[in-house]
């Protein structure tokens, strides 16, 4: 027995790119602003969004600063050259070294890279005001089930095309793209500081950490996760764990229920439909 993730990559491309047309058509925007990091999942992102939208409509703004690996300049400039994308660059060393200077507690490694992902946010969010734009996120399943983004940073969006896929899927729909292969062999990581590696700190492979997901997701118990992926049970008990306690990064600040009806709760018309 195993857990299957494979996926139908033109179908699931298709539903992906309708998504972003409708969502874009009805709210009256003229298009997306995406974050690229020379990684997996924004590469994709931003080549779904010019299929759906046109490239007049897609516009990707790489922001690096002091940590920003080498590898991911180069990977960026491959993925715009090959793809034709527009993109502008903005080195965001100095933003963040002068609000590290203003803070009222010194941030330590975390906390700073909790700045960088937020200062990325203003400037992804400034670019869409002026442009009559929607800020296009692209994280993944895998990283929103588990909390491996920043509240209001990299998860402060307004579309998250590939939300419902996990890491593996997207590369996956990767291949299918025909992203250059350096680009999605490259060991996931972002850049928040010098060595950071995504699956370090998690603990597990992709790989591994998806079909956890996934199990869970078919709510197969905990032991019989464990025995189908081949991990200890506490591997499978800690991811579950990790979900749990993240959902507030999954949602708006939680209401307290007073009213007939409470917003982000049980009054959520209207909504994009398409």
């Amino acid at each position: 027995m195993d857990i299957e993730l494979s996926i139908n990559v033109d179908e699931v491309s298709t539903v992906i790119k309708d998504f972003i047309r409708t969502y874009v058509e009805n709210s009256g925007c003229k298009g997306v602003v995406i974050g690229l990091s020379g990684g997996v999942d924004s590469a994709v992102t931003a080549v779904l969004c010019k299929q759906a939208l046109r490239r007049k409509n897609v516009h990707c703004l790489f922001l690096p600063d002091e940590t920003t690996p080498e590898i991911d300049y180069k990977h960026c400039k491959l993925v715009v050259k090959k793809f034709d994308l527009q993109c502008d660059e903005q080195d965001i060393t100095g933003l963040v070294k002068e609000i590290s200077n203003t803070c009222v507690v010194k941030p330590d490694k975390y906390a700073l890279a909790n700045v960088k992902a937020r200062v990325r946010m203003l400037l992804l969010y400034e670019y869409a005001n002026m442009t009559g734009s929607l800020v296009c996120g692209t994280s993944n399943k895998s990283e929103l089930l588990v909390g491996y983004f920043t509240k209001y940073g990299d998860g402060g969006v307004d579309i998250m095309p590939l939300g419902d896929l996990y890491k593996t899927q997207v590369w996956e729909i990767a291949k299918y793209l025909k992203i250059p292969m350096e680009v999605v062999s490259k060991p996931p990581s972002a850049g928040l500081w010098h060595g950071q590696s995504d699956e370090e700190e998690l603990k597990l492979s992709y790989h591994v950490l998806d079909k956890i997901l996934a199990g869970l997701e078919r709510k197969i118990e905990v032991n019989d996760i464990a025995k189908i992926v081949g991990v200890k049970q506490s591997d499978v008990v800690r991811i579950k764990n990790m979900r749990v306690k993240t959902q507030h990064k999954r949602r708006l600040g939680l209401i307290p229920k007073i009213g007939l009806r409470t917003p982000g709760l049980d009054w959520r018309s209207p909504v994009q439909e398409g």
